[in-house]
């Protein structure tokens, strides 16, 4: 077993979990019936995601190891995901901004584990990606419709991104396990991706009247 692969599975996967489970707390509760059905397809895009991730993991694992046990059978301490995709929903306006600061990040690595030499993360991030385009034009979409929108969802989404934005930087860490995929040419190097990202960002945010 490569000990730093299934770290670097668990890191990838984690984010999709965490996030998913919360995005799912919205179910039959969105501001609207498509809103919130969206947002269920979304959580349920992330959770396939963490399925092949997890089933890969297990795989390398061995023995005993399911999908199930990687997701649900550590001790918190042992789960790898960024604070970010953690933090309550609060309102609707927290929920999108969080979304749309983890999926343009989200689809930047996809971007570059499509060319992976594993091959399985290289299939994973080709199929993921598809959908992680959309996720990315959803919440974009809903973060300039509140941004430039009435008094109350500009005040509310900039709050948003103001208590959010601190918590980007730790997408860009890396822990060993990260650092030694990357020499191998499995992983990515996100903080090659850092400046891309703030700029993607930054540009949506100015056409939103925000921040």
């Amino acid at each position: 077993m490569n000990e730093n692969l299934v770290k670097y599975i668990y890191g990838i996967g984690d984010n999709c979990l965490i996030l998913g489970q919360r995005l799912g707390e919205w179910c039959g509760h969105g501001p609207s019936l498509e809103t919130d059905i969206a947002l269920t397809n979304i959580s349920l895009d992330l959770f396939g995601q963490t399925r092949s991730y997890f089933q890969y993991a297990a795989q390398l694992l061995g023995g005993k190891a399911s999908e199930d046990s990687v997701a649900f059978l550590r001790y918190e301490h042992e789960y790898n995901n960024v604070l970010l995709v953690e933090l309550p929903n609060k309102d609707f306006a927290y929920t999108i901004a969080r979304q749309y600061l983890f999926d343009v990040y989200h689809q930047l690595l996809l971007m570059e584990l499509q060319n992976s030499t594993d091959e399985t993360l290289s299939a994973i991030a080709k199929k993921s990606l598809k959908e992680v385009n959309y996720h990315v034009r959803f919440s974009g979409d809903w973060v300039l419709r509140l941004g430039d929108g009435t008094e109350e969802s500009q005040q509310k989404m900039q709050k948003a991104i103001d208590d959010l934005w601190p918590y980007t930087d730790e997408l860009f860490h890396q822990t060993e396990a990260d650092k030694a995929m990357i020499q191998t040419g499995i992983g990515v190097d996100v903080s090659l991706l850092k400046d891309t990202y703030y700029e993607t960002i930054k540009a949506l945010l100015r056409e939103a009247t925000l921040t």
